[in-house]
């Protein structure tokens, strides 16, 4: 039990630790403390949640639609993460940025958590990673071990997304400078044209 609970846990925190599109946005809003619970929260639920589907068997389903439909959908990815990095791009340019921390407001949670959302669910990869992959893992364990390695699974997930997001809070003090901010926006826009330029020649648009 130990084993599977174990494998799950690795296997999980190796396929998130990563810098990718969905951990940089995290990693914004923990450093401007902008509903780091709720940000970090949606993120480990929502994996949680692709894991449980893929062991429960789900993934053999899925395989089938996202290689049938796999050109389109890396398409739509690399088109949303692509605007999206020219969002980010644009904010490094202005010349009078002044993003303040604890600035948060209520009402922009909905838009912060759509975002995340999209961030979330358009990368091919989280389903081949999560239902797929870990999925397909999950197989060689049997009854209750296979719960188990699926609780490490999803654990990975919740340490990963809350130390993510809380852990931020150390680079307040370096943050405060604009010069920062347009360092830290100028990465993310990279790593969103990287990872869309990565995605459409995945599906072979490139």
């Amino acid at each position: 039990m130990y084993v599977a609970f174990l494998t799950g846990l690795f296997l999980g925190l190796s396929l998130i630790v990563a810098i990718g599109a969905q951990n940089a946005f995290v990693l914004r809003q923990g450093i401007l403390q902008k509903h780091v619970f709720f940000i970090a929260l949606f993120c480990a639920i929502s994996d949680s949640l692709l894991i449980s589907l893929g062991i429960a068997g789900i993934s053999i389903f899925l395989r089938d639609f996202i290689f049938e439909f796999s050109n389109l959908i890396y398409l739509f990815s690399a088109l949303w993460l692509f605007a999206y990095g020219i969002i980010r791009f644009q904010s490094a340019l202005k010349p009078n940025l002044n993003l303040k921390i604890n600035n948060s407001k209520s009402s922009e949670l909905t838009s912060s958590i759509l975002t995340i959302s999209v961030l979330t669910f358009v990368n091919p990869h989280v389903y081949l990673d999560t239902m797929i992959l870990i999925g397909s893992v999950s197989q060689q364990f049997i009854g209750g071990n296979r719960i188990t390695f699926g609780i490490g699974a999803c654990l990975a997930s919740f340490i990963w997304f809350f130390c993510l997001a809380y852990g931020a809070k150390t680079l307040i003090p370096f943050m405060e400078k604009p010069s920062s901010w347009r360092l830290l926006d100028s990465l993310i826009a990279i790593i969103m044209f990287t990872i869309s330029i990565k995605l459409a020649f995945e599906g072979s648009w490139l």
